[in-house]
């Protein structure tokens, strides 16, 4: 449907200036209903044509052509390839922000689909495919459906608008800052600064027409593992002669498990400590002299944080002196953690239950994936919910997960991500919007 249809929508349902924001839902249900096909074709085509983080070129075009033909002030090329957009309101309140992010996977797609990925790249001296295995392609096509349904509206909205479509939430490898934090250091939150903000992430093992969300803490701090070990080379058959470092980094991956079992408290949180790789030696019959191990870290809030990190070092540098080896350990602080502001989620949580049922909209426990929209939570209340996209009356133990080859998502489940986003912005603007004059007038009037 296109933009002068969505207006015909607006004005038959007569939205004067004192209407109440939470008066735009049906406008938006039905502009929503209207625009299914093309949240779902945006999504195929960019489903298609998948780019690594800070690689979103094409993509970033699309989207800021499809902004700037609505009207949005768009600026581009923020944190690489970012684009952040402004939508002002035809009434004053305050500023909402929605984020998107736009990149793909290295990872070969296998998926029996008509729009399936064929791009190839080389990815840390490997060629491989280049596949949307996360969803990121949902997040973008559904916030570009949000996009349209609110710039048929434009001036029955009591606030302003910022859609922030973000590259490199999976990271880049050059170096330096990228992704939500570069778009935070680049001004994404400024000019005009933002209030609140909201976000959602596909879910591929929620069914569809489900969310699930948690207040407080909600996704994990990723920090990455880095212990050098260096003990004495010797010849395989004479270990006595020499400080075995394969052995001893064998002690410490052991002893570094004993960290989440019987130092973290986990009627808390959980904890994770994984050592994901031990590089070393060369031949068979040779004890090398050093090592290097490297694995990730997943801790919710500062102090739990600050506890793994400290226990890692002591438990990795203990049991090599104790071998007669020395560990040196690295550890490089990446995402914090995902929170939902508490109050935030208490007010909103409403809204998201009148839209899905509240049948449908569930509490799920921590989860120990990591997400970079943990960086806006740090400097505005934010809230970031998980919209279903798994098809009705599969078990998630059967369906892939994130990041693997036969990642698939049901687009039956779109419309509600486009609703449901739409729905928290016009309900915050209520909530936070103050009369005008003019209607506390008429109010006066009316006694």
């Amino acid at each position: 449907m296109n933009r002068p249809i969505l207006y015909s929508l607006v004005a038959g349902l007569s939205l004067s200036t004192g209407f109440a924001q939470s008066g735009l839902k049906p406008v938006i249900n039905q502009s929503a209903d209207a625009i299914e096909s093309k949240v779902i074709a945006w999504r195929r085509d960019l489903h298609e044509h998948p780019e690594l983080g800070n690689q979103e070129f094409r993509t970033a075009n699309i989207v800021a052509e499809h902004l700037r033909k609505l009207g949005y002030e768009v600026r581009e090329k923020v944190a690489v390839t970012g684009v952040v957009a402004v939508l002002k309101g035809g009434k004053p309140g305050p500023v909402v922000a929605l984020r998107a992010d736009m990149d793909g996977l290295p990872v070969t797609e296998r998926v029996d689909v008509p729009f399936k990925s064929k791009v190839m790249t080389e990815f840390n001296n490997q060629k491989t495919g280049v596949m949307h295995a996360c969803g990121h392609d949902s997040h973008v096509a559904i916030l570009m459906g949000v996009a349209e349904v609110f710039a048929s509206m434009q001036k029955d909205l009591a606030g302003t608008v910022k859609l922030i479509f973000q590259p490199a939430e999976e990271g880049v490898y050059t170096g330096g800052t990228f992704g939500a934090n570069r778009m935070i250091e680049e001004g994404a939150l400024e000019n005009p600064k933002v209030d609140a903000i909201f976000g959602l992430h596909i879910n591929s093992q929620t069914e569809v027409g489900k969310i699930r969300y948690r207040p407080g803490a909600t996704m994990a701090a990723v920090d990455q593992l880095t212990i050098k070990l260096k003990g004495k080379q010797t010849h395989g058959a004479s270990p006595w002669s020499g400080v075995d470092p394969i052995v001893t980094a064998s002690q410490i991956v052991m002893g570094l498990q004993t960290i989440v079992s019987r130092n973290v408290d986990i009627t808390e949180n959980p904890a994770v400590v994984t050592v994901g790789a031990i590089h070393g030696g060369i031949r068979y019959n040779i004890i090398p002299e050093s090592l290097e191990m490297i694995g990730t870290i997943r801790t919710f809030g500062d102090a739990q944080q600050a506890l793994v990190h400290r226990r890692i070092k002591e438990v990795s540098t203990h049991i090599a002196e104790s071998a007669g080896a020395k560990a040196d350990v690295e550890i490089g602080i990446g995402y914090p953690a995902t929170v939902n502001d508490p109050a935030l989620t208490d007010k909103m949580i409403p809204t998201l239950e009148a839209l899905a049922g509240k049948e449908n909209v569930i509490i799920s426990p921590v989860a120990t994936g990591a997400e970079d929209f943990s960086y806006f939570q740090k400097k505005i209340p934010g809230f970031f919910f998980f919209l279903g996209g798994m098809a009705k009356g599969k078990s998630p133990y059967d369906v892939a997960p994130h990041h693997t080859p036969d990642f698939y998502i049901d687009e039956s489940g779109f419309t509600l991500g486009v609703k449901a986003l739409s729905h928290l912005v016009v309900d915050y603007m209520e909530m936070n919007s103050k009369p005008t004059p003019t209607s506390v007038k008429s109010k006066k009037v009316s006694k």
